[in-house]
């Protein structure tokens, strides 16, 4: 096959892997990378909690990705504005859409607009140092519910059950570790509409819970319901068969009296936010009931909780992305294996997607290997039907950015802004303290690769 140039938007997992195995397939292939942050990686670096060095283990895989002949990372470049997908194609063969999703699952209950009423996404991106987010955050809240049955609801609850200075041997920024220093929760409530068997808590991220010695976590019996269908599921999958028995385990807790506590409710739907004033006030769940296949019903049974601060993690949606079509209801750009179709069901021509944009945020960093994989597939089967670009030499897109005055950032530079952040660690005995606001990132990473 003919040499390959392809645009790869987004440099998180998802786009790496897809240049990795678009390299590794055809030889021919050179990857532009671009990513719309000074920083790669996307939600490995801001949307995994801090307190998770086993899992950012990943960036060292993906470092080796790009520092790979024939893939360059172009940071710091909004895509639509900056560069546009029509713009895209006079340097490129086909443009890769990679970007994940950031933004919050609505909730359309009453009252989820109150002041206290928070999206998952805002505070991840808050405690992770996004450089787009306020540096401030409101912790004045003593009780908080957390409505999500994932990873991401355990990740919050955890942050806000945690003290402050446990969290300070992680990267988090001084502005992040004084507004945890601040924070009044003492008791939080996580509430799954369904129950122990039907949870999305990964074995891992659920024991960690009761990791710290100044939290308890106490399972409510109210609710923990296994049906025939949760023992079917116990029996075919090791992975729910750990947390289940996890939660069992945990079902005989007594409070020790640790300062704060995590409490999980299971069969609890939320109905109402609660409130006064414009502010939350409470939270009001209906108790539901598994139908035997893992789905579940109302009971007309409802309780009222005194909470001051509700977070919703009920998932993450992508967001659209100019001159391509998109999805509203599902959240992704339509497709087939990754091959982009257009309003009229018929492929896009150069477009395809990959990761949570193509299949919905859903599956862990495994799944994006294989998701990936068949989008790579699929457009090197496209190859030969692909027109080429009009100007294929990689310095040409550089030139081009650098006429519309983008202050673009490289791989040298995110070298650069990973050892400074190391080195701010290091006399305080930390891996890195991250830099937040976005200027400061682009100044240290030096911002310009040099045009030939």
């Amino acid at each position: 096959m003919r040499d390959l140039r392809v645009a790869i938007i987004g440099g998180g997992p998802a786009g790496t892997y897809a240049a990795d195995i678009l390299t590794n397939n055809h030889p021919g292939a050179t990857v532009d990378l671009f990513e719309r942050l000074p920083a790669p990686y996307g939600l490995v670096r801001y949307g995994v909690a801090p307190d998770h060095p086993r899992i950012k283990e990943i960036i060292k895989a993906l470092g080796r990705v790009l520092a790979k002949p024939g893939i360059r990372f172009l940071g710091n470049v909004e895509f639509g504005t900056d560069l546009t997908f029509d713009e895209a194609l006079k340097f490129y063969d086909a443009v890769i859409v990679a970007t994940g999703a950031m933004a919050d699952r609505p909730l359309n209950i009453p009252g989820i607009e109150l002041d206290g009423s928070y999206g998952a996404a805002d505070f991840v991106s808050w405690y992770d140092g996004h450089p787009d987010v306020g540096r401030e955050w409101p912790l004045h809240a003593e009780k908080v519910a957390v409505l999500g049955a994932g990873n991401v609801a355990l990740d919050i609850a955890r942050v806000l059950a945690k003290t402050a200075d446990e969290q300070l041997v992680t990267e988090i920024p001084e502005n992040v570790y004084q507004g945890l220093k601040a924070n009044q929760a003492s008791d939080v409530h996580v509430f799954a509409r369904r129950g122990p068997a039907q949870i999305k808590f990964t074995p891992l991220e659920l024991r960690e819970l009761n990791h710290s010695p100044n939290v308890d976590v106490l399972v409510h019996p109210e609710g923990f319901e296994i049906d025939e269908g949760s023992e079917q599921a116990i029996q075919k999958s090791k992975q729910t068969k750990m947390v289940v028995d996890t939660l069992l385990k945990w079902l005989d807790n007594e409070p020790t009296g640790a300062a704060h506590r995590i409490h999980i409710h299971f069969c609890a739907s939320p109905v109402e936010v609660l409130g006064e004033d414009g502010k939350v006030t409470g939270l009001r769940t209906e108790r539901t009931e598994l139908v035997g296949d893992g789905t579940v019903r109302g009971t007309g049974e409802y309780t009222d909780w005194d909470v001051d601060a509700v977070y919703r993690a009920i998932g993450y949606l992508s967001s659209p992305l100019p001159g391509l079509p998109f999805d509203h209801v599902a959240g992704v750009i339509p497709n087939e294996g990754g091959r982009v179709l257009g309003e009229d069901g018929e492929q896009l021509p150069h477009a395809y997607a990959t990761g949570w944009i193509k299949r919905g945020p859903v599956g862990l960093i495994g799944h994006t290997k294989s998701d990936a994989a068949e989008t790579i597939k699929n457009l090197l089967e496209d190859v030969e039907s692909l027109p080429a670009p009009e100007q294929p030499s990689e310095d040409a897109v550089l030139e081009f950015l650098s006429e519309k005055g983008v202050n673009y950032t490289t791989l040298e530079g995110w070298l650069q802004l990973d050892a400074h952040e190391r080195a701010l660690g290091e006399p305080h005995g930390r891996e890195r303290i991250k830099v937040v606001p976005r200027e400061e990132l682009i100044e240290i990473s030096a911002i310009r690769a040099e045009v030939h």
